[in-house]
Parts: C-alpha cells; structure tokens; sequence
C-alpha cells in the first residue's frame, strides 16, 4: 500500500470486472468457503458477487497462490461488514496489531483482509466515493456488490500501465510507481504489482495469478492483455 507514489495514467474513467476464471486446488472447498464464509451464492463453481462472477476451474497443474481479490461494500456500512467478517474468519493484521487500515487522498477507502482458498489475500473494501445507501438491517454477503480488485503480478508494472492506456483506455487510479499500479477506478481495478512485492498487510503471500482469466467491461475499447510468464490475461468486451 505504501507503494503508491509518482505519476497518474490518462484514461477513461469506467471499468467493471464482469467475471474472473480462477483455477482451484480444490473446486468445491473454494466454493464452500464463498458460500459459507462470504455469504455469496454458488451454482456449482459459480459464485455470485453482485453483478460480479467468480467461476472456478480446476487448476491444470498447481493452482495458483498469492492471488489477491477485493469486494467493494458500502462505505456506511464499513463498520458492520467488518465485524461481520471478524465472526467468520479470522482478519490479517500488521505487526503492530492493526487489522482495519483507511486511506485519503486518492484512495479515501477503509479495508480488513483476510486468508481465502489456495492462500489467496482477500480484502472487504468500503469507498468514499460510491454512494450507497445506509440502512439498519444486519449486513451479509448480499451487500458485497462486485469484484473490484484482481491482483496480477508483473515484471514491468510502467509498461503494463501504458498498455492498459493504449489497449482499454483505462487509467490508474492516484500515481503509479515501479512496483505497484492501480489501473481502473473504484468499482473495478487491475491491481498491478512486482512480483516480489508481498502483499499488505501480513507480507507472507507474493502475488500469484496462473491460469487467472479476467474480463472487464465499460471500458473504451475491446481487447486483450496478457503475460506469458505469470499466466494471466485480461479481456475487455
């Protein structure tokens, strides 16, 4: 998180994770712990996250790990999504203790993180900026209204920035440095990270996305990216 620094992208203004294909170690123990954990509803190896699909597949070979995924929650309602989350699963925490981390500037956003399946980082994430309503009732999984977040780890996270400009059209959200890009906007994001930068905040998980198929919409322009080496593509209809 602290790697956040230098120069903003130009690019729309829109993006939206429709579906993610993520491989699995164990197809239906993943989709339990959505089911069971988050609240989500599942269809097989379909979970649903608001207008968000996470389909699972059986990974070829080894599944992937480290991978980083992020659901948006209401803003108002951060504080009882987290003590949700905290009667469920067990919350990451830096050294010194913290569990719940808020940012300003461009980010204006609170989140806790957590383990998921094949030692995913999963992260609840409320944002400032999207207005939701605020209600009373008691919150669940039904609140989670999409995949906002996929990490993917890169060798040239610049260079992959200036495709994303050039292939979708898309921007970064605040600046980008050599190690750490936030290519989208709040309500969908392509977290783009060196692949030895470990992952915020217990820093025991590096980035993993093997075999990890992501398709984005609302975007300029259809297309595709894509690394050889660390296995994952992104698509854009």
């Amino acid at each position: 998180m602290s790697d956040r620094a230098n120069s903003h992208a130009t690019g729309s203004d829109f993006m939206h994770i429709s579906r993610l294909i993520l491989p699995a170690s164990d197809v239906s123990g993943s989709a339990a712990f959505f089911r069971d954990v988050l609240d989500l509803q599942t269809a097989g190896n379909s979970i649903r996250v608001g207008r968000s699909e996470i389909q699972l597949i059986p990974a070829v070979e080894e599944a992937p790990r480290g991978v980083h995924l992020a659901f948006n929650v209401p803003f108002e309602r951060f504080d009882m999504a987290a003590a949700w989350l905290k009667g469920r699963t067990p919350l990451q925490r830096e050294p010194g203790g913290d569990e719940c981390f808020a940012l300003e500037g461009d980010w204006q956003s609170r989140s806790i993180y957590f383990d998921g399946p094949d030692n995913a980082v999963l992260e609840l994430i409320g944002r400032r900026r999207l207005i939701d309503p605020a209600g009373k009732r008691p919150f669940s999984g039904a609140e989670l209204s999409c995949l906002s977040e996929v990490g993917v780890p890169s060798d040239d996270v610049e260079g992959m920035v200036a495709e994303a400009v050039w292939t979708f059209g898309v921007g970064t959200i605040g600046p980008a440095s050599s190690s750490f890009a936030a290519i989208g906007n709040d309500e969908g994001m392509l977290i783009a990270v060196d692949p030895n930068r470990a992952w915020f905040p217990e820093k025991r998980q590096r980035p993993g996305a093997n075999g990890l198929e992501i398709w984005v919409n609302d975007v300029k322009s259809p297309g595709t990216m894509s690394d050889a080496r660390h296995g994952w593509k992104v698509r854009a209809r």
